[in-house]
């Protein structure tokens, strides 16, 4: 199995994000929708002690909660780096901490034979020669711009991705974040938005491959990547680019926050999490799902109480997503299909009355069953001969096949019927 048929096998992933601003726990963004100036924001760098901090524990709740490989903020866009890097002072190790946060998680990772990823901010708002634009901190005070280089920047970015990916073996995943020019945000386009030009993408990709050749690399250096990345939305189809179909991952997270946002309560339901997983594998896309520790170390209850629930129906379900994908059969109104060879899983976001009719395979329908349980469920093809009164399959074409199903839904989040097909 190469890296890509890895990649689509696993389908789910955890994503991570972590840093010193758990501690002001308002956000990931809050420097820049604070305006924080870096002293102000250094009393968060002073006070980073994640005493509780447990990797193994983070990836044992992702083992359970059917995630299969994870991706974990090396650095943000505040410039602070989780691992001990020598080309700055802004790093965990000259904090109360003092030692390296990454290198254990992707060893917890390889462990359990999870894929190991990395991402990295090509954004720094605390590097000193990283210019001013609209999305800076400092974009009030445009002056302080005086004497900044891009170029030595570049130097900078390019010399700790390379550390990165010579410091802990192989890398699976590396999620590069952002491009922005002619960005748009909060309805304005921002001034000063940075590109490939700026980061040495050309370049910065080519190292990237040479120092980890299986390594897979996001669409975000304003040069084409390996996955293409939409975030915080679903998108309607498999996705493509020039007309053909590309590898993708949708990145989504539980509250509408990346980092840990202490007030924010608005977590999407256990429901609509599996139903945009199983929708997204019926797109032959992945799912990496967001969690923001606390600055402690731990994953918030909320959090936590949400991927065990996806964990219940991923244990009883996960033959419907580990290395499934799209099927060419058409699905019925609320339902979505995947496929793994000649297993059909129909995935029922809606409860019918009585039967649920799929049409097309009255000749490849062999036996079906409820994938929780194992039970079978009995089926009936259309004969148009017969009057429509006397059938469940009443007003459907020739070669429908009808499901008969209980009154009452199993109870599961989403019932997945799993179909054998004839070859």
């Amino acid at each position: 199995m190469n890296h890509i048929e890895r990649f689509r096998e696993r389908r789910f992933g955890m994503f991570v994000h972590w840093g010193i601003y758990a501690l002001a726990a308002r956000n990931e963004w809050m420097r820049n929708r604070e305006k924080t100036t870096d002293a102000d924001y250094r009393r968060y760098f002073d006070r980073f002690d994640p005493d509780l901090y447990d990797p193994a524990a983070w990836v044992a709740q992702a083992e359970a909660a059917g995630m299969r490989y994870g991706v974990i903020t090396a650095k943000h866009h505040d410039g602070f780096c989780l691992w001990d890097t020598d080309s700055t002072d802004f790093t965990v190790s000259r904090t109360a901490r003092g030692r390296d946060l990454i290198g254990p998680f992707l060893a917890a990772l390889r462990e359990r034979d999870m894929g190991a990823g990395l991402y990295y901010s090509l954004i720094d708002w605390h590097h000193p020669q990283f210019p001013i634009d609209g999305l800076h901190p400092l974009r009030d005070t445009p002056e302080a711009n005086a004497g900044r280089d891009i170029a030595v920047y570049r130097d900078y970015l390019h010399a700790q991705v390379r550390d990165l990916l010579t410091r802990y073996g192989r890398v699976d995943q590396l999620f590069l974040d952002f491009s922005y020019v002619g960005h748009v945000h909060e309805g304005e386009v921002v001034w000063g938005g940075k590109g490939a030009a700026d980061w040495g993408s050309a370049e910065l990709l080519a190292t990237v491959r040479d120092l980890q050749p299986e390594i897979l690399v996001n669409d975000r250096l304003d040069i084409p990547g390996d996955i293409v990345t939409p975030e915080q939305y679903q998108p309607s189809a498999p996705m493509t680019v020039d007309g053909r179909p590309v590898l993708w991952e949708a990145c989504q997270t539980l509250n509408g926050s990346w980092g840990y946002d202490r007030e924010n309560r608005d977590f999407k339901s256990v429901g609509m999490l599996l139903r945009m997983l199983v929708d997204t594998v019926a797109k032959d896309g992945n799912l990496l799902l967001n969690v923001g520790p606390n600055a402690r170390g731990e994953i918030d209850p909320a959090s936590a109480g949400i991927l065990r629930g996806i964990g219940c129906w991923m244990r009883l379900h996960q033959r419907s997503i580990y290395g499934a994908g799209p099927s060419d059969y058409a699905a019925p109104p609320d339902c979505r299909y995947t496929q793994r060879g000649d297993r059909l899983y129909l995935h029922l976001f809606a409860w019918p009355f009585d039967a649920v009719h799929l049409p097309g395979l009255a000749d490849r329908l062999e036996y079906a069953q409820f994938l929780h349980d194992g039970s079978e469920i009995q089926h009936e093809v259309v004969d148009p001969d017969r009057p429509a009164y006397a059938t469940s399959s009443g007003g459907q074409p020739r070669g429908t096949v009808t499901l008969l199903l209980p009154v009452q839904p199993p109870d599961v989040e989403i019932p997945v019927i799993e179909i054998f097909l004839r070859s």
